[in-house]
């Protein structure tokens, strides 16, 4: 730990976390720990995705909007022949259909059509603020707000790793600000069987890797011992 220059701590976020609850947790340890250390995070990961997280720390906090506006790589599933409200798994599936009539050739195709820059809304699930209130409290009442504002995005890359009907897994890299929900949502809609989301990871943030990452536990347990070893 670097003292009152904060740190970047890299974390492995679990499954069913929110971004903001390994942000609680981090800086309840410090406060644990006898110390008052602000804490952010470089960019959310929905609660059903894992992955990189990058913690921002003291001082550290007023270099996170540079960190935000990095690329970000994924890798995950998409589920062909249904669709849900979210683009992902919290909501329930609709419209299912018959996905075995699709072939690599047409799926590898579909990828490529949604490579480059284009315009995408946020979805309704998203944390995204509209008139006070985030996107998705209105979602859950069953509201829609069809004016939500489009932002430009590019998909550098969409790689089809392997197909497993119904599942398609790939990787993806993407500039700041793409939901992977959405795409997966467009995907499936080029097929013309509509998808969405079954699994998501991020592995890479710029040149900030996964495999350099630790778990929530395993930072809190990292911080406490570098506050006692700075006591003795």
């Amino acid at each position: 730990m670097n003292g009152d220059t904060g740190d970047f701590l890299l974390v492995d976020k679990p499954i069913d976390w929110t971004s903001f609850d390994v942000v609680a947790k981090i800086r309840n340890t410090y406060s644990a720990a006898g110390l008052r250390r602000k804490v952010g995070h470089c960019g959310t990961l929905d609660p059903r995705a894992t992955g990189l997280l990058i913690l921002a720390t003291g001082r550290k906090t007023k270099q996170i909007s540079g960190l935000e506006a990095l690329d970000k790589v994924y890798e995950g599933s998409i589920k062909l022949g249904a669709m849900t409200e979210s683009h992902d798994t919290e909501s329930p599936e609709y419209g299912a259909c018959d996905v075995r009539h699709l072939g690599t050739d047409k799926i590898q195709s579909a990828a490529a059509a949604l490579e480059g820059r284009c315009m995408q809304k946020p979805p309704m699930h998203s944390a995204v603020w509209h008139k006070g209130k985030r996107l998705y409290e209105l979602a859950r009442k069953g509201q829609d707000v069809p004016e939500r504002k489009a932002r430009e995005i590019c998909v550098n890359s969409f790689t089809v790793l392997s197909v497993d009907l119904p599942f398609v897994y790939f990787r993806m890299d993407v500039s700041k600000g793409a939901y992977i929900r959405v795409l997966a949502h467009d995907f499936g809609q080029i097929l013309g069987v509509g998808g969405y989301l079954a699994s998501l990871r991020r592995v890479a943030i710029g040149d900030f890797s996964i495999s350099d990452a630790k778990s929530v536990s395993e930072t809190v347990e990292i911080i406490l011992r570098g506050t006692k070893d700075s006591v003795r």
